[in-house]
């Protein structure tokens, strides 16, 4: 099966070590940064969502309108908008890509965060109401004829859409977690399941909770994997440690003199399950199987994307590819300095990658 590659659609430069220089929709680099990852072997980018950051989609439909070939992964709360709505704006923005989108539903992990746009429900109601969602804008994009739905979350009569994505039978549906009412959520509803990098073993284990949970909702297919790394890569073994101590010491330096880090996550004692586990790993020790260097995910509060990849692109590479032979499907990278690492990674891990997918394809063959 052919990799993907998923990189970031930041509106700003800022990151973990720099604070953004501008406004935190800064439409020139937005676009810059798009068209780096398009020019150079990506195949899609996500576009975040964040209670107080620029609203992604019409800064992805900015983007889909600029780009060619690049596919846009979107993200989405469904705390902030009723699914006839949402689905309607999805299907626009197919349109206006020519069939580049994919749909990122996000439950929410941190309570705090949710409530900032009203959002109460606890975490395991956020994920029944999140299936339900799902499970909406699905009927919605392939559905003809007027419907009526009552449900745990949400009623309405007699809808239906003049507006039907370009993709057929529609756009896939990224989700993720790591708690169980993830897994049975995402497992029953989900095209792509998505996981923060973490050791070898661990995500074996989470690849066999979800295969579990898509068994358990009756499907006779399963997900596509992802899994997200913070790649450091150097020409040399011994420069790309020192990048990445560099990296830290640059995380350490902003945390303490500049503003927050994020607003989306804490620093310390995270609720959502994922985070848990990332910090749990960097409790563990700093360096896990080949490349993957926690010590980023620590200083963070596992908030996200946050461990690293460290080594030359071929040791970078060979990591990723521990993680395709696991059965990830999709890899998804980003850099410190996201514009220069998104070039960086591009160049030179992405071909080493792909050509080593494509000989192991050829050999089953």
């Amino acid at each position: 099966m052919p990799v993907e590659f998923l990189g970031i659609a930041a509106t700003n430069e800022g990151s973990e070590v720099t604070s953004r220089s501008g406004a935190s929709l800064d439409k020139d680099y937005t676009l810059r940064l798009a068209r780096a990852h398009e020019d150079n072997g990506w195949d899609r980018i996500l576009f975040a969502y964040g209670s107080g950051s620029p609203d992604p989609a019409p800064a992805a439909a900015y983007i889909a309108a600029k780009t060619e070939r690049i596919q846009i992964l979107l993200a989405h709360r469904p705390n902030v908008s009723y699914p006839t709505f949402a689905a309607k704006t999805f299907a626009t923005l197919d349109r206006i890509s020519d069939g580049r989108l994919a749909v990122h539903f996000i439950t929410g992990g941190n309570d705090h965060e949710q409530q900032r746009e009203g959002d109460f429900l606890t975490k395991d109601e956020r994920y029944a109401r999140t299936r339900e969602y799902i499970q909406i804008v699905k009927k919605i994009w392939t559905t003809h004829e007027p419907f009526d739905h009552e449900g745990a979350h949400y009623r309405f009569n007699d809808f239906v859409s003049d507006t039907f994505p370009v993709q057929q039978p529609r756009p896939r549906v990224s989700f993720g977690g790591s708690s169980a009412a993830a897994y049975e959520a995402g497992g029953a509803e989900a095209d792509i399941y998505c996981l923060w990098g973490e050791p070898l073993a661990e995500t074996a284990q989470q690849i066999e909770s979800v295969k579990a949970a898509a068994k358990a909702a009756g499907r006779t297919d399963v997900p596509k994997i992802q899994a997200a790394f913070r790649p450091i890569i150097a020409p040399t073994e011994e420069l790309a440690w020192e990048k990445a101590h560099r990296t830290l010491d640059r995380i350490r330096a902003r945390k303490a003199s500049g503003p927050p880090l994020s607003r989306r996550h804490p620093l310390k004692n995270p609720e959502n399950t994922g985070s848990q586990r990332l910090l749990e790993v960097a409790a563990k020790g700093d360096l896990h199987d080949r490349a993957l260097w926690t010590p980023t995910a620590a200083a963070t509060g596992g908030a996200g994307n946050s461990n690293a990849l460290v080594g030359t692109p071929e040791t970078v590479a060979q990591a990723l590819l521990d993680y395709y032979d696991l059965g990830v499907d999709i890899l998804s990278a980003r850099g410190y300095d996201l514009l220069d690492d998104a070039i960086d990674f591009g160049r030179y891990v992405i071909p080493i990658v792909r050509e080593e997918v494509a000989k192991r394809d050829a050999a089953r063959a």
